[in-house]
């Protein structure tokens, strides 16, 4: 079955997954950590992305990303070449790092910018790597850290998180530890990560009433959100991906016309 394309465009919001091959670890200790941290930080730093949320795990990494002048894609393949070829120089082994291509979701920002913010930096508690919710406040190696003001991190944008908890800064601090806390409880969360219609519908719950209901709905497996907000970005990469495929230059015009009249440049 042949991979469906990128949804990408500047100012698109992604989730972006991606993990070690055959689930092998990616990061071996805090000095590869911190080596992909700073590649991250460089991206950041030439406004190419806008991060708001990430976190590194022994075999994979979450990033919650907006796109800025350079592509997802191409930024990735920046951070994840460029750290797979330092990674193997410096443990003097061969062969590629990452299981396949990254794996990117679209996400509809009213809905669910904070449930990802929330269930990206919960990984580390999730994964048992500690035993109290609070240690993840100094934690180095997800973004909670900096948004509650205990690493500096200039390239990571905290001011969108917290600004949508309260004008105030140690009001929305505070307000914003409340609301990761109570997620500590839920698990997994598939529909998060998951694909095709739990995904575009936003859950089992949801599915569940649609299949009940006579209503049309759009999914997709690129997507998290709403029926209409896959519907709309669906829509407009069928717009972008038939202007690209009309477009021609005029020096091909030239060629063509010229060779359908038979003449010689």
């Amino acid at each position: 079955m042949p991979r469906q394309a990128r949804l990408d465009a500047p100012g698109v919001l992604h989730h972006v997954m991606a993990r070690g091959i055959e689930q092998s670890s990616i990061f071996r200790d805090s000095h590869d950590m911190e080596d992909f941290i700073d590649r991250i930080a460089r991206i950041a730093s030439k406004k190419d992305w806008f991060i708001y949320a990430w976190a590194l795990m022994p075999n994979h990494f979450h990033l919650l990303a907006r796109t800025g002048r350079k592509s997802l894609s191409g930024n990735m393949r920046s951070l994840m070449s460029g750290y797979a070829g330092y990674f193997n120089r410096r443990h003097k082994r061969h062969g590629h790092l990452f299981q396949n291509r990254f794996k990117s979701i679209v996400i509809e920002e009213e809905t669910y910018f904070l449930e990802l913010v929330r269930y990206i930096h919960l990984n580390p508690f999730r994964a048992n790597i500690m035993e109290d919710i609070s240690e993840l406040e100094h934690y180095k190696y997800t973004g909670h850290s900096a948004i509650v003001g205990n690493a500096d991190r200039p390239w990571q944008d905290t001011d969108e998180i917290l600004g949508r908890f309260s004008t105030k800064h140690r009001h929305a601090i505070e307000l914003y530890q409340e609301f990761l806390a109570a997620g500590a409880t839920q698990g997994s969360r598939h529909e998060l990560e998951g694909g095709g219609l739990v995904r575009s519908y936003g859950g089992w719950k949801e599915v569940e009433k649609l299949k009940r209901g006579r209503e049309k709905y759009r999914t997709d497996e690129r997507i998290l959100g709403t029926s209409s907000f896959v519907e709309g970005i669906l829509e407009e990469a069928e717009k972008q991906e038939e202007k690209k495929n009309t477009h021609v230059t005029m020096d091909s015009l030239i060629r063509n016309i010229s060779k359908d009249m038979g003449i010689n440049k």
